[in-house]
């Protein structure tokens, strides 16, 4: 991944936003600096190419409406940081890989296949008093989501994961 034609300086630019970003939010990047530059160049890339920045570990469609859960970061990232301590192409780490404790392992694909996603769109209920995915409050800041598990760190106050509580 070269970013195929991408100016240095719209590299450098995504990074430090994609950086700047990460920090607000409490997630840490890989410390091996040139295979993030590999990797924004390649959410540069896809930015061009389909519109929106597609996570370069995936194939995108060209349909921003179909790619929703994988335009960076992807929603699988909080999961796989989770359970394996990186997102599947290990842009975002754990504290302990970034720290150089830990390493980056092989992270399995979570995301449904085409057909499957078809079909859960297609089956998805409207709110009719039950959630699909369960609702976590941050109890420093009353923060809501709704998801699997809560996230490593509240992207309003950064209390860490244990701050937060089952909701609905």
């Amino acid at each position: 991944m070269t970013g195929e034609g991408i100016p240095e300086q719209t590299i450098r630019k995504k990074a430090d936003k994609i950086r700047s970003d990460a920090s607000a939010g409490g997630y840490l990047l890989n410390p091996d600096q040139s295979f993030v530059r590999e990797l924004v160049a390649g959410i540069c890339v896809n930015e061009q190419r389909y519109g929106y920045p597609a996570c370069p570990c995936r194939l995108a469609s060209g349909s921003r409406e179909e790619d929703l859960d994988i335009i960076c970061p992807c929603d699988y990232r909080d999961a796989d940081l989770n359970e394996f301590g990186a997102c599947y192409c290990a842009l975002y780490v754990s504290a302990g890989i970034a720290s150089g404790e830990a390493q980056v392992t092989c992270v399995p694909e979570r995301r449904p296949s085409r057909k499957e996603r078809r079909k859960e769109s297609r089956s998805a209920p409207v709110f009719a008093g039950e959630l699909p995915e369960p609702v976590w409050r941050c109890r420093v800041c009353g923060y809501l989501c709704a998801r699997e598990g809560p996230p490593l760190v509240c992207p309003i106050c950064k209390a860490s994961q244990d701050r937060f509580v089952r909701f609905i």
